[in-house]
């Protein structure tokens, strides 16, 4: 996959940043004493961390070279780490108060075995906070599925299908968590953000969702050619209202699953 583009995805921060502070708000853990943010990215979820707990020790772990040096740029305080976050679940190292990670998790596969471990990495008393985009099958993703398997388009992807981002039900993550949780909390929002334009879709989903798209054609002018083409089918579905914006609602998952206070759960 290409290199991750933190202005681009900064574009929408105060969008991107408000599902984060919803789901801080809800983490019922009083004075953490460590955490760390999965899948940081330019660091605007940590930061959100660090206000709430200032005194925590935080560190943000992410794949993204580009991604932490923005990080550590904005808050060079807090502990960056570059890593994978399978390979951190997987490991044996130090338990954290509270592990999180926001919009992140939709990228790792096999979710019934990775986010119990998730959970095996969280002290006595803690938890474990995830959001991820719950977007997949609505019109504006949808809409770029279709037209990598259009007539025009199909032949430049994999046969099998674009590697996209993916998550699973509510009753989903309950049931793989349940076992080992002490109590779990999961809800989902939709976030109606106003756009200026159908253009700033396009700007929305390039830093995120159409990535594994882009990234299997091999040179700009094709890619650009298929933005052209994403914008354009668009259109129809989300057309400028009264006032000249556009309305482009978002569902996302929520979920904090806490563990109990004795050291055997």
């Amino acid at each position: 996959m290409s290199t991750w583009r933190p202005n681009q995805y900064l574009l929408f921060e105060e969008e991107r940043t408000r599902p984060v502070r919803d789901l801080v708000a809800q983490i019922p853990v009083a004075s953490p004493r460590s955490i760390i943010d999965l899948g940081c990215g330019p660091g605007n979820s940590t930061a959100v961390l660090a206000t709430r707990w200032p005194a925590a020790r935080i560190t943000g772990l992410d794949s993204s070279a580009e991604m932490l040096d923005r990080a550590r740029q904005s808050n060079p305080r807090l502990e960056w780490v570059q890593g994978d976050i399978i390979e951190w679940s997987s490991g044996a190292g130090r338990e954290y108060d509270i592990v999180f990670s926001n919009a992140a998790l939709q990228w790792v596969t096999d979710h019934a075995a990775i986010y119990p471990r998730l959970l095996n990495r969280v002290a006595a008393g803690g938890a474990l906070a995830v959001q991820v985009p719950a977007n997949i099958n609505e019109p504006a993703h949808q809409i770029m599925r279709d037209l990598a398997s259009s007539s025009a388009w199909r032949d430049r992807f994999p046969p099998s299908g674009v590697r996209e981002w993916f998550v699973h039900g509510i009753a989903f993550y309950y049931d793989v968590l349940a076992p080992a949780a002490k109590s779990i909390n999961i809800w989902e929002t939709t976030y109606i953000h106003v756009m200026p334009d159908v253009e700033s879709i396009t700007e929305w989903y390039k830093a995120t969702g159409m990535r594994p798209f882009l990234d299997c054609l091999p040179g700009a002018a094709e890619r650009e050619r298929f933005i052209k083409d994403y914008t354009d089918a668009i259109r129809c579905e989300y057309k400028p209202r009264p006032s000249g914006s556009v309305l482009f609602p978002f569902r996302r998952l929520f979920l904090i699953a806490t563990t109990a206070q004795s050291e055997t759960r």
